[in-house]
């Protein structure tokens, strides 16, 4: 700041003050500072400025998988939405451990930033617990953790799940294999109890991890059992089911019928396209970025439940008839 102060013949007082878009003593002044710093390359500090104003106007956002559809979507929400009210958002990838969920945490804890919106790994409150300590905002996105008592944005599918189990118990299946999700998190519980409960003694599940390779697997072992329908619980163990259908040579809807739970852009491209239940990611994300902003400004949002819907699409055959 002094050498932009020096090359413009000013003070370094109107320096900050121009940096701070206050106005300067005159526009040319204005003009011959804001010429020196284009000049001179000079760039903030930010972190020093946080201490001194006691933010950075940054967001943390820790996702559990980057490379599903369902949290890249989430993520560019929260990013639109923050950028609307003035913050950037930096995002780490969880990739489903609860390891590196802790290692960027604190990571992001150390840059300071402004609160944290946090899709948890595993139902573990103890991270939760920590970041809650520190005083820093925090919102928990798409899953919660035992005990939490920090505001919770997630959607809600369970009336979507009901409808999609009497459909396909009124099609006449009567062994229905659901790919779950691990149930240490609370989507990958709460889904799976849902559907099994509303299919009673019809449901065969295995557990796989949120990951393509485990819903491959989990298909293989349902239909060597004799399933005549298959329900993902999540797009990517969706897509690897649907990769072990066309290894068999089976033909959907005919021969098995699938449904999965999360949309993605290429479900209906599909012959025939998949039926889902689609979850409000764009909305999702928005609302999470509000709630950590409503905390960061001293507010106490309540918990946002949306719904997710089931959108027939002809995978189920008869069942949507």
């Amino acid at each position: 700041m002094k050498d932009v102060a020096q090359h413009a013949g000013v003070s370094t007082a109107t320096v900050s003050r121009v940096l701070n878009g206050h106005a300067a003593p005159t526009p040319e002044t204005r003009v011959r500072v804001l010429a020196a710093i284009e000049e001179l390359g000079y760039r903030p500090n930010a972190l020093a400025r946080s201490l001194r104003t006691t933010s950075t106007q940054t967001l943390g956002l820790v996702i559990s998988d980057l490379m599903n559809p369902f949290f890249a979507e989430i993520a560019r929400a929260v990013e639109d939405e923050a950028r609307s009210h003035g913050y950037c958002v930096v995002i780490g990838n969880a990739d489903e451990s609860a390891e590196q969920e802790a290692t960027y945490v604190r990571t992001l804890l150390d840059r300071r930033v402004d609160g944290l919106l946090l899709c948890p790994a595993t139902d573990d409150p103890s991270l939760v617990r920590e970041v809650s300590a520190g005083g820093v905002p925090l919102v928990l996105l798409d899953r919660t953790v035992r005990g939490a008592t920090c505001p919770v944005v997630r959607a809600d599918g369970s009336e979507a799940l009901t409808s999609l189990a009497r459909r396909l118990v009124g099609a006449g299946h009567t062994r229905i294999g659901v790919i779950a999700g691990p149930p240490n998190t609370s989507t990958g519980r709460e889904r799976t109890d849902v559907l099994t409960g509303s299919l009673g003694g019809l449901a065969q599940v295995v557990h796989g991890d949120f990951r393509q390779a485990s819903g491959s697997q989990a298909a293989a072992k349902l239909l060597d059992g004799g399933a005549t329908a298959l329900v993902a619980m999540d797009n990517l163990m969706g897509l690897g089911a649907l990769g072990e259908i066309r290894a068999r040579g089976l033909q959907i809807p005919h021969d098995i019928a699938l449904a999965v739970f999360d949309d993605q852009p290429w479900f209906p491209l599909l012959d025939p396209p998949i039926t889902v239940i689609a979850q409000p990611t764009v909305e999702m994300g928005k609302a999470a970025a509000r709630s950590l902003l409503a905390l960061i400004d001293g507010r106490q949002p309540d918990d946002v439940r949306l719904t997710a819907k089931l959108v027939l699409r002809g995978s189920l055959g008869e069942a949507e008839l």
